[in-house]
C-alpha cells in the first residue's frame, strides 16, 4: 500500500453536544500527510482503488477482505491487492436507484461452516425488495446459496436499509428502510408505523432465518413476527457495542434529523410521526411534533443532515483514546463523525468531525489489527493508522 497526500483537518478542540444536538466541522484544511484530531493524530493509506460504489467490507480469518460493489459484484482484496475477478455465485441484484448489492458478513463460526451472508435489493416481477442470502464461501466463490430473509415491502427504488449484524448471542439483525413512502396524510398510517409489513423496521432472526420465539411481536395477528423494532426511515449503519451488547443503528433523516439509536425490542422510533427534520426543498414541516408518548428519542441527531452511512464502535488498541466511541460516515456530509459516549455507553456526550471533504463514506469498520477502514465512493478503501 502506498501513502497518499491528503488534505489535513486540524481541530482546535471538541464542540460539546448533547444527545439531541449536531455539531459543525472544526478547524481548517491544510495539505499534509498527517491528520490531527482532539485525541489522536493519524495517517491515511489507500487499500484498494478502482471500486464502483463500495458499499460494505469485512474480513475473513485468513486476512482476505471482502468488499461489495453496489452494481452487484463481490470483490476480494488479498495481501493488499484487489483481485481482478469478482466472486462467482452472487445472486442477481436490482441495481437501480439506491438498489444493488449491500452488506457482506461472515457467520460468527465461519472457520467451521464457511458461511457468508449478503444483503441486496432483489429484483421481482414488478418490484424489488431487501433480501438476505447466505452461501458457502470456498475457493473464492459462493455456492449453496439460500434465502434467509425477504422483506415484505413495496415502494420506490430507494430506502432499502440493508445493513446486517450478528449480536453477541448469535442473532442476526437486518435493517429495512421505508422504501421512500411519502410522509404525508395520516402519518400514523405510514408503512413504517404498520407492523403488518417490514417497511422501516429492524429484523431479528436466527442465523438460518428462523424467527426467535422471544421476538416482541410473535403471536400478534396484526404484526409480522420477524420485526424487532419499527418506526425507522432508512437505517444504513449497525454495530454491536462490545461491552454493553446494545444494538446501535444510524438512519437517514429527511432534510435534517439523521439519528443514532439503540434498538430495543418492540420499541417505536417514531418515523414519520416525530422527528427533527423537514421536507426537502422549502423545508415544510413533516412531523406532528418532535416527541410523543410511546415513541423513542434518538441518542443523538444531526441538523443539518450528514446523510449517515455505516457505523462502527471502536474497540481496538491502536487508538486507545477512541475506545468505545462511535464512528459514523457521511454521504452528503462527506465526513467521518466521531461520537463520544458517556461512561455507561448509552448517551452521546460530544462529537468531532473528522476528514471533512474526504468524499461520500459508505462504510466504516475496525480491521483485525485495530486500524480503522472507510469505504468511500470516490477514493476506494482507506485505512487510518496512528501517525508516528
Amino acid at each position: 500500500m502506498t501513502k497518499r497526500n491528503r488534505s489535513n483537518r486540524t481541530f482546535a478542540g471538541l464542540a460539546l453536544a448533547t444527545a439531541i444536538a449536531g455539531l459543525s466541522p472544526l478547524g481548517a484544511l491544510a495539505q499534509s500527510d498527517t491528520y490531527s484530531s482532539a485525541a489522536h493524530d493519524f495517517e491515511i493509506t489507500t487499500v484498494a482503488e478502482g471500486l464502483e460504489v463500495p458499499w460494505s467490507m469485512t474480513w475473513l480469518p485468513n486476512g482476505d477482505m471482502l468488499v461489495t460493489e453496489r452494481p452487484g459484484r463481490l470483490r476480494i482484496v488479498r495481501n493488499g491487492t484487489l483481485l481482478a475477478a469478482p466472486v462467482e455465485g452472487v445472486p442477481e441484484v436490482h441495481a437501480v436507484g439506491q438498489g444493488g448489492l449491500f452488506d457482506v458478513l461472515p457467520h460468527p463460526d465461519f472457520e467451521s461452516n464457511k458461511l457468508v451472508y449478503l444483503s441486496f435489493s432483489k429484483p421481482l416481477p414488478d418490484e424489488s425488495t431487501t433480501t438476505v442470502i447466505r452461501g458457502t464461501f470456498e475457493n473464492d466463490r459462493l455456492s449453496n446459496v439460500e434465502t434467509i430473509f425477504q422483506a415484505d415491502t413495496t415502494g420506490r427504488n430507494g430506502h432499502y436499509g440493508g445493513r446486517i449484524a450478528f449480536d453477541n448471542d448469535g442473532y442476526l439483525f437486518i435493517t429495512i428502510g421505508d422504501r421512500q413512502a411519502p410522509p404525508s396524510g395520516n402519518l400514523e398510517a405510514h408503512p413504517a408505523q404498520d407492523l403488518a409489513n417490514h417497511s422501516g423496521t429492524v429484523i431479528r432472526l436466527h442465523d438460518d432465518g428462523r424467527v426467535p420465539s422471544d421476538n416482541p411481536f410473535v403471536g400478534r395477528r396484526d404484526a409480522l413476527p420477524e420485526i424487532y423494532s419499527y418506526g425507522h426511515r432508512n437505517p444504513q449503519g449497525i454495530d454491536i457495542h462490545p461491552v454493553t451488547g446494545d444494538v446501535w443503528t444510524d438512519e437517514h433523516g429527511p432534510q435534517g434529523g439523521d439519528e443514532l439509536n439503540i434498538e430495543e425490542a418492540g420499541k417505536n422510533y417514531g418515523w414519520p410521526v416525530i422527528g427533527y427534520g423537514v421536507n426537502y426543498g422549502p423545508g415544510l414541516p413533516i412531523h406532528s411534533s418532535q416527541q410523543s408518548e410511546g415513541m423513542e428519542q434518538p441518542r443523538h441527531f444531526w441538523v443539518p443532515s450528514i446523510a449517515t452511512a455505516g457505523l462502527m464502535i471502536y474497540s481496538g488498541d491502536l487508538f486507545p483514546n477512541w475506545k468505545g466511541d462511535i464512528f459514523v460516515g457521511g454521504l452528503r456530509g462527506q465526513q467521518l463523525a466521531r461520537v463520544d459516549l458517556n461512561d455507561e455507553g448509552k448517551m452521546a456526550m460530544m462529537e468531532e468531525t473528522l476528514l471533512n471533504g474526504i468524499g461520500r463514506i459508505r462504510d466504516i469498520h475496525q480491521g483485525p489489527e485495530g486500524a480503522i477502514y472507510i469505504a468511500t465512493e470516490n477514493r476506494g478503501i482507506l485505512r487510518l493508522t496512528p501517525s508516528n
